[in-house]
Parts: C-alpha cells; structure tokens; sequence
C-alpha cells in the first residue's frame, strides 16, 4: 500500500485532508506531521526564516523515514523550503498550491490572489508568477490582503473573519480572471456567498492539491 505524507502547521488540518482523502485516494495510507511552529515563527518574524526552512527539511525527512513514499506540504507561507527538501530528496516533495496555482495559470490573463497574511499572500502570489513564467505566459496578478480576518479568526471570531474574506472575494477581485485562495480555511467561505457573487473561478489548494499527490503515487506504481 502505498503511504502519503501530510506536513501541517495545524492539528485541525488532519481532518479536512483525511475527507479529501477517504473521496479521491480511499487505497492510500496517510501519515500526519504536525509542527505549528513552522507557521507561529514564520508570522511571529513577518518572513520564512532559515532555522524554520531547515525544520521544515527535517519533517520532510522524518516522513521519508517512517515509510512515506511522497511527502506533501500543506501550507504555502513555508513553500520556499519545500522547493528546498526538494531538491534534497530523491523522494516527491510537493506544495499543496502548485496544483492550484497551475490550474489558475491556465485559466486566464488576470489572477487574483487572496490571503489573510501578508507571509502567504506573498509567497502564494509569487509561485503563480513562477508557474506563469515557466509556461511562457504574461499575466498581471492583483493581490488582496482581508486586514483583520487571522486576528479575528484566532480570537475564535469566524463570522467576522467569513465577512472580511467575503468582501474581499467579492469587492477586491472585480475583473480578474481567476481567483487563487492563499489560504485553504478560506473556502468555506466561497460556498458561503450566494451564486454569482464571485464572478470568477475560484481555486483553493487542498483538493487540487491531493489529485496531485494521487497521481503522483499513481506514477510510482506503488
């Protein structure tokens, strides 16, 4: 049986992939990693620092070492050190939003990116420029900080951190093509809106994400 993986920033996150999971890879075994430092010392500095890109190489490591096959990262303000354990490891390593960030390439000209931090607002935004690049592809990229909304959701204040998202979606991304989601917490927010409120496709990581990781296994013939 082939064994996935998962390196989060959050306990609660072993839950939204374990559904994904049970839909899309019901055959594969899931291993989970938790280190929330990874994220508190990122936004704690306002930037990935080099003692957490290391950290975040060791946990890649440490699933390698407990019989993963593919190590997948989940949060994308530490995506720079996954490029790295990358290029370390002759296992797959791969970031949740690459997928995602692909997909939105493909889609049009004009990119929306939606985060509510700053320290993944930008390495989101930048992926999908890096992507776009690596297609050959102009696009513009209209970036868009919610101001408030992870204060208010760590203050256990989710219906004003849903209302902040909310307005952004739909107030800060007029006339883009695409919208990408810096943040996977923010898609329940999407199915929240009435239909039509957001005019343009919206992807979120986690999902995309995982079809990625399966057919990846999938092409280890494991």
């Amino acid at each position: 049986m082939a064994t996935l993986g998962l390196i989060h920033n959050s306990p609660m996150l072993a839950a939204v992939f374990n559904e994904i999971a049970a839909r899309v890879m019901p055959d594969v075994r899931l291993l989970h990693f938790v280190d929330e430092s990874t994220i508190k010392n990122t936004i704690a500095a306002g930037h990935l620092q080099k003692s957490t890109m290391r950290q975040v190489i060791r946990l890649v490591g440490s699933s390698f070492d407990a019989g993963c096959d593919v190590a997948l990262v989940t949060c994308s303000s530490i995506g720079r050190a996954v490029d790295m354990a990358a290029e370390l490891y002759d296992q797959p390593v791969l970031r949740v939003d690459r997928a995602m960030a692909e997909k939105a390439v493909a889609t049009g000209n004009r990119i929306g990116v939606v985060a509510t931090l700053s320290t993944t607002l930008e390495p989101t935004a930048e992926l999908v420029r890096r992507v776009a690049d690596e297609q050959g592809k102009q696009i513009e990229i209209v970036e868009h900080l919610c101001q408030g909304a992870f204060d208010a959701v760590m203050a256990g204040d989710g219906a004003t951190h849903d209302r902040i998202v909310g307005e952004g979606l739909t107030e800060g991304m007029k006339g883009v093509d695409a919208i990408v989601l810096a943040q996977a917490s923010m898609a329940r927010v999407v199915a929240s809106l009435p239909e039509g409120a957001v005019s343009a496709p919206v992807y979120s990581s986690p999902e995309l994400g995982m079809l990625h990781a399966r057919d990846v296994l999938a092409g280890l013939g494991r």
